[in-house]
């Protein structure tokens, strides 16, 4: 497999393609021509190509993987540079020698930075090498079924890392056949419900900071919540009690269950051993989220928030008594230092009252099972807020140290999926700090039995 750095543009294929056969076959230069290109046009074109095919270069993807590999280790290190350049300038303030020390650190810590950016662009393809295997798979399962269906893409420049992009296509393949299947619906059933007889599927891509947003929306009939709920119980993945104390939003998310579906009889297109619990797990493992928006006859927006790259993320440091924890911080929504008379508890959980929802409190020293200075008996507790697939809960921590860029390090094959954790990582003092998995923190909660996990639409 090979990157083409700078890839030509189809006008300049299109000239590469006149220019390859004139010189092939010269008695063809006429009929090449002839349709309104002259001889000088052709020439132009050639010494055109010429001058850009100069200007790139094909690269093979295991290069550009080990260049990732070394910029990561120049990131660890850039960390300890300046944690030892900050702990000098305390020891020996005023000294000329470390002042002239910390400018030299600074300046290669830019150089790594430029460095970065530059292999991080490198490593970049537009999302549209997936995005254009769509038209013609979902025009076909359209005609399959019999329905009239507009696929409007959008946004198919837009770049995201070739490693995500290569993960990402079973689920978007997965969503959009879920799209036409169990989505739209036939023209007579939109005609009977004063719609257009046409229906719409959009799939767009755009970048947001420094992540990238992808949505499947239509304009078909919803999700029922009750029809889910129900769906849920007769196949035995909730009780009816627990049913019964579900919001709308939490209803909603249960199509993300293992073995769930709200379509009585699968299909050639449904019924394919992808399920939407899947896509989001898939979607998971690249370090993002997958969250619905829904009405009712107006159709549903599936939006995937991954990031730009899977290996070098931004993350804020938290203390919880000796052990540093990192947290993404593309998942936090708020640190809160609140009283000790705002915890309540509902049924032997804890929780606190956000923005009037009601959310569940996780003491991490209770989940990793380590000292810490916090206490439920403390008159004040510091809480950071985290989100991830529309769902809130509060983390209890000592201490909100820094934000830092980090390089995440998979626990490997000996550890194995930890539950809780998505990673690792080497900070500057050289010290091994766990990166926090909000996702799953958020499912302990729900398999905990906790019925008030409160769901923020939009999110």
């Amino acid at each position: 497999q090979t990157v083409e750095i700078q890839p030509y543009t189809p006008e300049e294929q299109a000239a590469s393609a006149v220019v390859l056969q004139e010189s092939g076959n010269p008695e063809n230069t006429t009929n090449n021509t002839s349709s309104g290109a002259t001889k000088s046009d052709v020439v132009k074109k050639k010494e055109s190509v010429k001058q850009d095919s100069s200007q790139s270069v094909r690269v093979d993807v295991e290069v550009l993987d080990s260049l990732l590999n070394v910029v990561e280790e120049l990131v660890i290190d850039r960390s300890k540079i300046s944690q030892v350049g900050k702990m000098l300038e305390i020891k020996y303030p005023g000294d000329e020698l470390i002042t002239e020390l910390a400018s030299t650190s600074d300046h290669i810590i830019k150089t790594i930075n430029e460095l970065q950016e530059y292999i991080m662009q490198a490593r970049m393809i537009p999302i549209g090498t997936i995005f254009n295997r769509f038209p013609r798979m979902v025009r076909d399962l359209a005609q399959s079924q019999n329905k009239k269906l507009d696929f409007i893409v959008e946004g198919a420049e837009t770049e995201l890392d070739r490693t995500i992009i290569e993960q990402i296509r079973d689920p978007l393949t997965h969503l959009l056949r879920n799209g036409v299947d169990h989505g739209v619906e036939s023209a007579e059933d939109r005609k009977a419900a004063g719609k257009s007889e046409t229906a719409t599927i959009r799939l767009s891509a755009y970048r947001e900071q420094s992540h990238i947003v992808i949505t499947v929306e239509d304009d078909g009939k919803g999700i029922n919540p009750e029809k889910v709920k129900q769906s849920a119980i007769k196949k035995g993945l909730i009780s009816e009690a627990k049913a019964e104390n579900l919001s709308e939003a939490e209803a909603i998310n249960l199509i993300f269950m293992a073995g769930m579906s709200t379509k009585e009889q699968a299909t050639e297109v449904s019924g394919r051993g992808v399920g939407m619990d899947i896509v989001r797990a898939n979607v998971e493992s690249l370090g993002g989220t997958t969250t619905i928006e829904t009405k009712e006859g107006k159709g549903s927006k599936f939006i995937i928030k991954l990031p730009l790259t899977v290996a070098i993320v931004q993350g804020f440091l938290i203390s919880v008594g000796e052990a540093i924890y990192i947290l993404p911080m593309g998942s936090i929504a708020e640190t809160v230092s609140i009283g000790k008379n705002q915890i309540q508890t509902i049924r032997g959980r804890e929780i606190i009252r956000w923005r009037e929802s009601l959310i569940p409190l996780v003491r991490l020293n209770k989940v990793f099972n380590n000292q810490s200075d916090e206490s439920e008996e403390n008159d004040q507790h510091l809480i950071v807020i985290v989100t991830a697939d529309n769902c809130l809960i509060g983390l209890v921590i000592d201490e909100l140290l820094e934000p830092q860029e980090i390089v995440v390090k998979s626990l490997g094959n000996y550890l194995g999926e930890v539950e809780g954790i998505a990673g690792a990582t080497i900070l500057g003092d050289g010290r091994v700090a766990l990166i926090l998995d909000v996702s799953s923190l958020i499912k302990m909660v729900l398999t905990a039995g906790s019925n008030y996990l409160s769901v923020v639409s939009g999110r």
